[in-house]
């Protein structure tokens, strides 16, 4: 052994500094927090799939495919109708985004991590409310790029299109509490794919989404009419200038939709919002 190893072993190396705790906000917490979510989307591009390919699909699939034996009384045809329908399924399965994301963090062990860290519970789950919000409105505008395409095309005014998508991405905000509901109950990702494909596929075509109610069994039109996404995707349609005139019969909702789809968005969020919060600070406290 050489005096220098010697001299090294004998020489006190300096303390290790503990990094320095810098206090930040919800606000700023949050947003680290969708920006890691965006950097895992940007890493794993196929993560887009549910937002790009799945939608441009169903539209081209229902406007060519269905599209020739439905006929509705709008200028832009069967087509321009179902632009409204296809967006608003699309907008409600942003629940299903969260809950898949959600469930992979807590079983991979992620948000345990994140809550070991010196910030606010609640930026884990508005962080991920953001960035799922941002994920879905990449839909839209996917959407609305194909829509052009195939001859879609909005008839009224700059303020009322902009409500339009408004009360979509209100739409998804309110479905995003719903999927923190179901992803803190879930126990594994395959628990909640057979919970959401089971309820939300149901919910979204048993509506007028992709075809009118009025030749539908009176019992099953009652339930369609009364259906949220009804009144989300009639609003739509009115507020675009590509509805069509309503029977006389119609429910209420159909008649008034976009007092509806408020309506709906707040109640779902007011209800669904304090089950979610309480059954994640439940799962997440074992």
């Amino acid at each position: 052994m050489t005096n220098t190893d010697q001299g090294s072993r004998l020489t006190p190396r300096p303390a290790l500094e503990r990094p320095e705790i810098v206090q930040t906000g919800l606000a700023r917490q949050s947003l680290a927090i969708v920006r890691r979510n965006l950097t895992h989307i940007k890493r794993m591009p196929e993560m887009l799939l549910d937002v790009t390919i799945q939608p441009v699909m169903f539209v081209l699939l229902f406007a060519f495919v269905f599209g020739s034996s439905i006929e509705v009384d709008t200028e832009g045809g069967y087509k321009a109708w179902l632009l409204a329908g296809i967006m608003a399924q699309t907008i409600a399965f942003a629940s299903f985004i969260v809950a898949v994301g959600l469930t992979a963090d807590l079983e991979k062990g992620i948000v345990d991590r994140m809550r070991s860290l010196p910030i606010n519970p609640a930026a884990v789950l508005v962080g991920r409310s953001i960035s799922s919000l941002m994920h879905s409105s990449i839909g839209l505008v996917i959407m609305s790029v194909t829509g052009l395409f195939i001859g879609w095309r909005i008839h009224t005014n700059v303020a009322e299109a902009a409500l339009g998508y408004v009360l979509l991405l209100g739409w998804g905000f309110a479905m995003i509490w719903i999927g923190i509901w179901v992803g803190s109950a879930m126990r594994s990702v395959e628990a909640v794919n057979g919970v959401m494909f089971a309820t939300m596929f149901p919910i979204t075509f048993l509506a007028n989404t992709f075809g009118p109610t009025d030749n539908m069994p009176s019992w099953l039109r009652t339930v369609a009419e009364w259906n949220p996404i009804s009144s989300l995707t009639q609003a739509v349609r009115e507020l675009w200038g590509n509805d069509t005139p309503l029977p006389a019969d119609a429910a209420l909702p159909l008649q008034h939709p976009v007092a509806f789809t408020i309506g709906w968005i707040v109640l779902i969020t007011v209800v669904v919002a304090p089950l979610a919060i309480r059954t994640f600070n439940r799962r997440t406290a074992d």
